[in-house]
């Protein structure tokens, strides 16, 4: 029996279709200490996107991000989401056929960003029963979970949620709304109320980065019933994001090293998704781990990255998977031998700029547009500085790290030469 240490109590897994199968596979993709643990994971699944990367002459990715719509019932300070037309969505026959397409390459996870993904929650509950080998992932700001929601949740089995919070209620409803936080933990207690593992989601920023990464906050998040986490870095995206909450290299190694402190002591699961690159073999973007579609049906190499050359209404999601963009972009990775640089809208900007004029892609935000250039400007000076912090970090990590970082690199020349290499 397959079972995790939460919260100081060992809890079994059930055998899938249950969410928190979908937590297990995450504790052990994040935590695997050599590439032998990469290959055995989760049935094999790392050989099986091999073999298929291989037959389709493709990288296949595991995840799939899709926006089901841009439209959110939150206005929050420095989110992107506000920015984009509040009609943009995809129909339920347009996801049923991006889910359709793939089953059939393969790819049997599916997490779902926005806009507020459950302001279509009659749709994804629809999806889930269909689509019922797949597992489902929702990062929602909680508003809309109710005890009927949690109900169905239960019966599912393949659908999981990923609560969004700041930290404080005063840190939380300053940038999301008065009463967003009291929502939020009230859903948890609902979830919780009926043995549902779900994760908490933050962005951490210049404001509040000590809170997201304090004892207090993450003893809470367990104790509220939350199986893992996930962190965010706030990225300027958008030609009017707000530079004051970017972090600086300081406090961004702070975070890094408190996590890391918490989750070995703890056996906790954090994906801090910056700060991971170690752990997941550098940037997982353009079809590398996963794909991302907007509710445009602009298909982009991460959620975060907001270019494209591919629409999924216009081509096939392999033909998207295949594109000069994809191509050129999986061609860069990793774009630096140093894991913990592993993006190339932070850690290596110049890198954004050369696989976006490579591939022709174009930009995709709605209302404030902006060239690979104009983005990396304003990475550029925090990236240099991040660059001989990140070197300091690395030598201080656990020794598995260290011993395997050549892995690291070895496993992406190997991925690239048996998927992409056999297209060139």
């Amino acid at each position: 029996m397959k079972y995790l240490i939460i919260d100081g109590k060992k809890q079994s897994i059930p055998p899938f279709p249950h969410h928190k199968s979908f937590i297990y596979r995450c504790k052990h993709f994040f935590q695997a200490k050599s590439l032998y643990d990469q290959i055995t994971m989760s049935n094999f699944i790392t050989v099986k996107e091999l073999i298929r990367g291989w037959r389709y002459k493709c990288s296949m990715p595991r995840v799939l991000l899709i926006d089901p719509t841009s439209a959110c019932n939150l206005h929050c300070k420095g989110c992107w989401a506000s920015d984009y037309a509040k009609g943009d969505h995809l129909t339920y026959d347009e996801l049923d056929d991006i889910l359709s397409q793939t089953e059939k390459l393969g790819i049997m996870d599916c997490l779902m960003t926005g806009g507020e993904p459950l302001l279509r929650k009659d749709d994804i509950i629809k999806l889930c029963i269909k689509h019922k080998k797949m597992t489902f992932g929702a990062f929602t700001n909680a508003t809309l979970i109710d005890e009927a929601f949690a109900d169905e949740m239960a019966r599912l089995g393949n659908l999981n949620v990923f609560i969004s919070i700041e930290g404080t209620r005063e840190e939380t409803d300053e940038r999301r709304g008065a009463g967003v936080y009291d929502k939020a933990i009230a859903a948890m207690d609902i979830l919780k109320s009926r043995g549902i593992g779900f994760a908490f989601s933050a962005c951490y920023h210049s404001r509040n980065y000590q809170t997201v990464a304090s004892t207090g906050f993450l003893d809470m998040m367990r104790a509220k019933g939350a199986w893992f986490g996930w962190l965010f870095h706030y990225i300027p995206v958008g030609s009017d994001a707000d530079l004051s909450l970017v972090c600086t290299t300081e406090q961004r190694a702070y975070v890094q090293e408190e996590i890391m402190h918490y989750c070995s002591i703890n056996d906790y699961v954090i994906i801090d998704f910056w700060n991971n690159g170690h752990l997941a073999f550098g940037c997982l973007a353009a079809g590398n781990g996963f794909v991302h579609i907007n509710a445009r049906g602009d298909v982009e190499p991460c959620a975060f990255c907001h270019y494209s050359d591919s629409n999924i209404h216009d081509v096939s999601l392999l033909d998207a998977l295949r594109s000069p963009f994809f191509t050129a972009f999986r061609k860069a990775q990793p774009f630096s031998k140093n894991p913990l640089r592993s993006c190339p809208l932070i850690d290596v900007p110049e890198a954004i700029e050369k696989v976006v004029i490579e591939g022709n892609a174009h930009s995709t935000h709605f209302s404030c547009p902006e060239s690979a250039h104009q983005l990396a400007l304003k990475s550029h000076e925090k990236a240099k500085q991040w660059k001989d912090m990140s070197e300091a970090l690395f030598l201080k990590m656990p020794e598995y790290t260290r011993k395997n970082f050549p892995v690291f690199l070895k496993y992406h020349a190997f991925k690239k030469h048996h998927t992409d290499g056999r297209r060139i």
